[in-house]
This record gives structure tokens, C-alpha cells and sequence, in this order.
């Protein structure tokens, strides 16, 4: 609670006693007469009494003074009234103003409500510290209210990763489940044809065995045609048989594809310095390409193999056959495009004929303004990408014509395309915002290793 401030009437005083119980530490009152102003004034805190004749008296303290010069509040001599030259001891609550005791009694602030300084600071900063305490309160509740809703997120998000994980799991378990049953179904399928086969083959030595040569002669051939045993044919497939057929497209096998064929033998691949557009800076070893400014642009010789208008590059390596994967370190390009093209895109000029993927020899992941699209013969396909990838990987199947784009640090396929290539392919590059780097050289792994992940993914 507050202190409530002292208020007081002041008057000029008399030399008769105060009344009884009358508190002369906060009010002084004299009779209806002519008003002294050099009468004496009670002060307000300590209740000793001081006369004033233009100055204290000598061994008299204002413990107003005293106390605000304590608390900080003065630093060096204390104001004093313009009218009257006497100090400001006093606070008058109607005019919001300090004042000194002649004011109060014979000046402009008579019969107003006035209270001691000392008083009327003790009550301001006990209500400023009071004022405080619930604003701290409403903080650790707000901190706290946060807290808990933060807490009862995380909580969602666990219950809810609990529930897809045993949701999963349950799906799991049911493929195990249908496979093991399908398993055991051509078994016994494959088990029974193995037995007729048995008997007819016995059947059939039997026939010869025992038939004279004559009849064996005339019924030749009705030996060769033997009849088929029910059931039995080509070892394939059935419907029982059959896994999930998104098995055969699944992201997470083809990343770890893409990933295996980063582990064959090196194979050089660098930036064509003949294609490196004018807009574009290539490094002494080859391997990244910078955004220049239009102030440091010059205009390098000329050359049929170079892209004159937009920020392109190709590689130095044509692919059209084999398995092949590189990777290209984006940085903190906010704007750039990787992928392949055939050799005979057009070159020269602003036209999309040169633009990649908006043509039909190109295909590119492209990243601009945030968002990741694959372009190809200007239709772009947005991709949903779950945080920004500083490197992106590219593989080239060429037996199964599959183009593939990765994140090589998770495996996680960004987008695939399966496309009939016609021609032979080169990587291909455009840069629009600062630098991409060729991090891992092109790479071919042993062919088996490539067979075996081909066989599993198709």
C-alpha cells in the first residue's frame, strides 16, 4: 500500500500552547489576526521548532533538507522562492508545485493543500517501488504462461512423432505379416508342382522302359509331348508375391544410390572455360564460378561454345553411358541453377533457346528468391524442400535414363525425372548471386556395385 501523504493547513502561529492532542509535528494554527509571517514553523518530520529571520536558526536542521540531500535528491545548495527567498521545504498538491512556508501561509498558494517535501517524497517513491512489484509479477506470469505453451507444444510434437512412429511400425509389421504369408503360399505352391513333376517324370521313365521298341517308334510322338503338370510353369511373380510398388520409386533408395556412386574413382570434371558467360568469373583451378558486377565486366574473345546474354556455364565432360554423380557446393547463392543439357543448346542471345530449363534440351534444379522449382521446357515444378541445402548433389543414370537430385549430407532426393535422352549430356550451370563451387570430381563406381543398386530401385 501506498503512503498516504501528510496534509496540512498552515497559519501563523502564537506563542499560546497547542491544544491537547493536537499534533504540532504537521499542523500549526493561530487565531483570526494580523498573521507574522517571521512566526515560527513547525517542522514536519522531526517536530523540533526553528525560527526563521531570513536564515535558520543556529542549530536548527530541516530534516527535510537533510533527508533529500541524504537520499540524492539535492546535490549542492537547496532552491529557494523566488518571492519570498526562502527555501522550498513545501509542497502544495492543488498547484503541483514546490513552495516555501511564506507561501503557504500569506502567499499565492494560501488555503491550498500543502504537505511537507520530505513527506511527498517518501510517498512517491514508495509508490513508484510499489507500482513495481506487480509489474514484476506480470512478467513471471507471462514468462511462465510461455513456458507452459511451449512445454505443451514440444508435447504435441512428441506425442504426436510417438503416434507416427508406432503408426510405422504397425504398418511394418502388417508387410512382414503379408510377405511371410505370400512366402508361404509359393512355397507350398512351388512344393506341390515339384511333385507332379516328379510323377510324371517317373510316368515317363516308366513308359520308356517298359514299351517295346516298335511302339516307341510308332508313338514318338506322343512320348515328346508330355502333358504339362498343373501349376507349373516360369518362376515369377503373382499377385500374392508382389511388395509395395512404391518400393520401386522410393526417395530414400535412390539417395542412398546416389550416395554409393560417390564412392567409386575419381573422374576429373571442371567448368568449360569456353562456355563461361561474360557475366561470370572463373577461377584459376577451374572448379567456381562467381556473379560479377556490371563494373568489373570485360568482354572476353569471342567464341561459338560461349553463352553471351545469361549467367551460363557447362562442363567439361560429355556423359552418355554409364552412372555418374557430382556434387556443387551452393553456398549462400541466393540465385542459381544446376543440372544437364544436351551440347547443341543454343549459345547466343536472351532468348529461352539459351535460357536452361526453359527449353527443351535442359533440365535444371533452379533456386531463386527462397524457392526451389526443376525447370524443364519452361515448366517449373515447385520442391518442397525442408531447410536449405549449402550442397547439392546430381547423378546421371544413363542405362536407366534417371536424372537425380540430392542433398548429399542426408541422402534425401530433392526431385528425379526419368526422361528418354537422346543425345549426349553436359553438366550445366548458371550463377546470378555470388559463387558455386564443383566440390566432389565426377565419379564412376564399379559396375556391379551400380547393377546390383539399378536391379533394387527398378
Amino acid at each position: 500500500m501506498s503512503e498516504e501523504p501528510q496534509t496540512c493547513e498552515l497559519t501563523c502561529g502564537t506563542s499560546a500552547d497547542p491544544e491537547p492532542g493536537q499534533d504540532t509535528a504537521d499542523t500549526v494554527r493561530a487565531p483570526d489576526m494580523d498573521m507574522d509571517c517571521e512566526q515560527p514553523i513547525f517542522s514536519a518530520l522531526s517536530g523540533d521548532v526553528s525560527t526563521r529571520s531570513g536564515a535558520p536558526v543556529v542549530g536548527a536542521t530541516s530534516s527535510a533538507t537533510t533527508s533529500d540531500t541524504e537520499s540524492g535528491i539535492f546535490s549542492g545548495e537547496s532552491e529557494l522562492c523566488v518571492e519570498h527567498e526562502s527555501e522550498l521545504d513545501w509542497f502544495c498538491s492543488t498547484e503541483q508545485k514546490l513552495i516555501c512556508s511564506h507561501c503557504a501561509i500569506v502567499g499565492s498558494c494560501h488555503g491550498h493543500t500543502v504537505t511537507p517535501l520530505a513527506s511527498r517524497v517518501a510517498a512517491v517513491r514508495v509508490s513508484a517501488l510499489t507500482g513495481i512489484k506487480p509489474q514484476l509479477i506480470c512478467s513471471r506470469a507471462a514468462a511462465s504462461g510461455a513456458r507452459e505453451q511451449v512445454l505443451a507444444q514440444v508435447s504435441a510434437v512428441r506425442d504426436a512423432l510417438e503416434e507416427e512412429e508406432q503408426r510405422l511400425l504397425e504398418e511394418v509389421h502388417t508387410e512382414e505379416e503379408r510377405v511371410e504369408q505370400c512366402l508361404l503360399t509359393q512355397k507350398a505352391h512351388w512344393s506341390q508342382a515339384l511333385t507332379k513333376l516328379s510323377q510324371t517324370r517317373s510316368r515317363l521313365v516308366h513308359t520308356l522302359t517298359h514299351t517295346p521298341d516298335a511302339q516307341l517308334a510308332v508313338r514318338n510322338g506322343e512320348i515328346v509331348m508330355v502333358e504339362e503338370a498343373e501349376g507349373v510353369g516360369e518362376p515369377c511373380d503373382t499377385e500374392q508375391l508382389n511388395l509395395n510398388p512404391g518400393c520401386s520409386d522410393s526417395k530414400l533408395l535412390r539417395g542412398l544410390w546416389a550416395s554409393a556412386v560417390l564412392q567409386g574413382p575419381n573422374a576429373n570434371l571442371k567448368f568449360d572455360e569456353r562456355t563461361v558467360s561474360p557475366l561470370l568469373s572463373l577461377s584459376e583451378d577451374l572448379y567456381t564460378l562467381t556473379f560479377l558486377p556490371k563494373k568489373a565486366r570485360q568482354s572476353p574473345p569471342y567464341d561459338p561454345a560461349r553463352f553471351d546474354s545469361w549467367p551460363n556455364a557447362l562442363g567439361s565432360l560429355s556423359m552418355s553411358s554409364g552412372t555418374h554423380s557430382w556434387v556443387i557446393d551452393v553456398g549462400q547463392s541466393g540465385a542459381f541453377k544446376v543440372g544437364v543439357c544436351y551440347a547443341s543448346v543454343e549459345r547466343k542471345g536472351s532468348g529461352n533457346e539459351a535460357r536452361l530449363g526453359y527449353n527443351t534440351q535442359s533440365w535444371v534444379l533452379s533456386h531463386y528468391d527462397g524457392d526451389f522449382s526443376f525447370c524443364h521446357a519452361g515448366k517449373n515444378v515447385p520442391l518442397q524442400v525442408v531447410r536449405r541445402p549449402r550442397s547439392i548433389g546430381l547423378l546421371v543414370d544413363w542405362p536407366s535414363q534417371t536424372l537425380l537430385f540430392y542433398e548429399p549430407d542426408s541422402s534425401a532426393v530433392l526431385h528425379s525425372v526419368t526422361h528418354p535422352f537422346s543425345a549426349p549430356l553436359l553438366p550445366a550451370f548458371a550463377v546470378a548471386d555470388r559463387s558455386i563451387t564443383i566440390m566432389a570430381r565426377l565419379r564412376k563406381p564399379p559396375l556391379y556395385f551400380i547393377q546390383q543398386l539399378r536391379y533394387l530401385s527398378s
